[in-house]
């Protein structure tokens, strides 16, 4: 949904619409005043989850599959999926976050059992090689690198590369292939998805403690090619370079995912024109008629008769609600907690989250008429992660627009900054920023642009800084409170991706049901 603005820049007798949506951070930051009427209903319910991401739809669907059907699940936004959004124009649905799934690791059952009730994994072969719907895999020209001014295929560095700096890569690739099957004395994998699979031995935690940056440098890594394309992959999932992550989370992109499910599509990733709305959508099936949109829940106590009570503010009616349930799962994050719990507040101060900038464009006729764009386009130099071609997988080919998505985290040491930064941010700061690194690729890129719609998430993600895995502000902030209250979230894992907020949901409900 996007917000009220509009504005038509004129160039060449021709208009540009700009269009710019984001979280409601406004409603939001209410919570730091508690300004909210007083609830004039009481409701009750046997259980509440209060986040409509991956993880409490998530939980809402073990809920379901466990026979339950007194919940609701509450939404502060107007939409579901959190972070796994879309949006959508009369030629092509779009990602407003998350937009893509690597194919999981053969040992979680959990997630392949889901990918099987939503059709993307229809069965396995005679061999026993998984069946996916190639319509949802990606297929090539799958990604390209603008380097050296010209496009080439993979997103390595490689047209006229030193052999210093080739044999960098290979010495890298070959570090994390020996990670991905390093396992500790009890059987576990050193990095495993979810995290909770994989070991925490001191050797392991001491990966933990320093960044990324100074891990490479360690082990003698000096090549530009090399630290632009892993701070590329850190940026990608975690919103913040290898001067800020850990060697731990560095590492741990490469290496937790195993690769061992399918050989045919090794190394391919399930993806949709909305991205992960798709898999929101499949999720929220569980939770139809039963999600509650535009609610914020501010206040949060377990009552005298052993009962959570929680305070929902209604942004349409502009009124208060209580709630009474046996049991409440928080699937939302820890920046949002710390004001209904505030003895979280401390454990949640340590915590990053690197804000993201999207822009989705609408391009004329004559974009990609002279090239073929790829699924993943990426700009070698730049601060952003380029973008994505949202109608890849598109059998409709009578569609002369194309709809394009840009991605930017601002990663920096004060992401708190860089948040205000972007929330001030101009539509024409915006756009000034963006066009001036497609157009290094595209020179021309202005004039084939038609419609611009610009996405900002404050809080786009967590983001996996030194001691930000282990420890005990993780372990608190995990706890649930007197078997009432629970919480599920990526946050609580320390990385933002599907997988971890799949799982944090079925932990959780799990526990609720106990």
């Amino acid at each position: 949904c996007f917000l009220p603005f509009l504005q038509f820049c004129s160039k060449a007798a021709k208009s540009l619409i700009v269009k710019i949506s984001g979280t409601n951070h406004v409603l939001g930051h209410q919570l730091w005043a508690k300004n909210f009427p007083k609830p004039t209903e009481t409701i009750k319910h046997q259980y509440i989850i209060v986040g409509a991401g991956i993880s409490g739809l998530s939980a809402a669907r073990i809920l379901k599959k466990n026979g339950i059907e007194d919940f609701l699940v509450l939404e502060m936004e107007n939409h579901f999926g959190g972070n796994s959004s879309n949006g959508e124009n009369k030629y092509s649905k779009f990602p407003l976050g998350a937009h893509y799934l690597p194919i999981p690791n053969k040992a979680d059952e959990e997630l392949k059992n889901f990918l099987k009730e939503s059709k993307i994994y229809l069965n396995d072969d005679e061999n026993g090689e998984p069946i996916f719907d190639e319509y949802q895999v990606t297929y090539a020209p799958e990604e390209r690198l603008f380097y050296k001014n010209e496009w080439q295929e993979n997103l390595i560095p490689q047209y006229a590369t030193p052999e210093k700096v080739k044999s960098e890569f290979q010495r890298f690739f070959q570090l994390m292939d020996d990670f991905r099957k390093k396992k500790d004395t009890a059987g576990k994998f050193w990095f495993d998805i979810p995290i909770k699979n994989g070991s925490a031995i001191d050797e392991v935690k001491n990966l933990e403690k320093i960044t990324f940056k100074s891990w490479l440098l360690e082990h003698q890594f000096h090549s530009d090619e090399l630290f632009w394309y892993l701070d590329y992959c850190c940026k990608d999932d975690f919103g913040l370079g290898i001067d800020f992550v850990s060697a731990w989370a560095g590492i741990f992109y490469f290496s937790a995912r195993k690769n061992d499910w399918s050989k045919k599509y090794n190394g391919h990733v399930f993806t949709w024109a909305e991205g992960n709305a798709r898999l929101a959508k499949h999720l929220a099936k569980f939770s139809e008629g039963k999600i509650i949109k535009n609610h914020l829940t501010y206040d949060c106590k377990i009552n005298e008769n052993d009962e959570v009570e929680v305070l929902v503010f209604d942004n349409v009616s502009k009124k208060s609600k209580k709630i009474i349930a046996e049991k409440v799962l928080f699937a939302t994050p820890q920046f949002v907690n710390q004001y209904l719990f505030p003895e979280r507040k401390k454990a949640t101060e340590s915590l990053v989250y690197a804000p993201w900038l999207l822009a989705t464009f609408q391009m004329n006729e004559n974009f990609g008429a002279e090239e073929e764009l790829n699924w993943d386009n990426v700009i070698y130099g730049v601060e952003g992660l380029g973008y994505i071609y949202n109608q890849h997988q598109n059998t409709d080919f009578n569609s002369s627009k194309k709809i394009i998505t840009y991605y930017r985290s601002f990663s920096s040491e004060n992401s708190k900054l860089a948040r205000r930064n972007l929330y001030k941010m101009t539509d024409v700061e915006m756009k000034n920023l963006v066009f001036e690194e497609l157009k290094l690729a595209h020179p021309h890129f202005e004039e084939m642009v038609e419609e611009v719609y610009f996405h900002k998430l404050g809080h786009g993600m967590i983001s996996p800084v030194p001691n930000t895995i282990f420890g005990e502000k993780k372990a608190f902030l995990k706890k649930d409170i007197d078997n009432k209250i629970f919480f599920a979230h990526t946050d609580l894992s320390g990385i933002s991706i599907f997988e971890e907020a799949f799982h944090q949901g079925i932990d959780a409900a799990k526990k609720m049901l106990q």
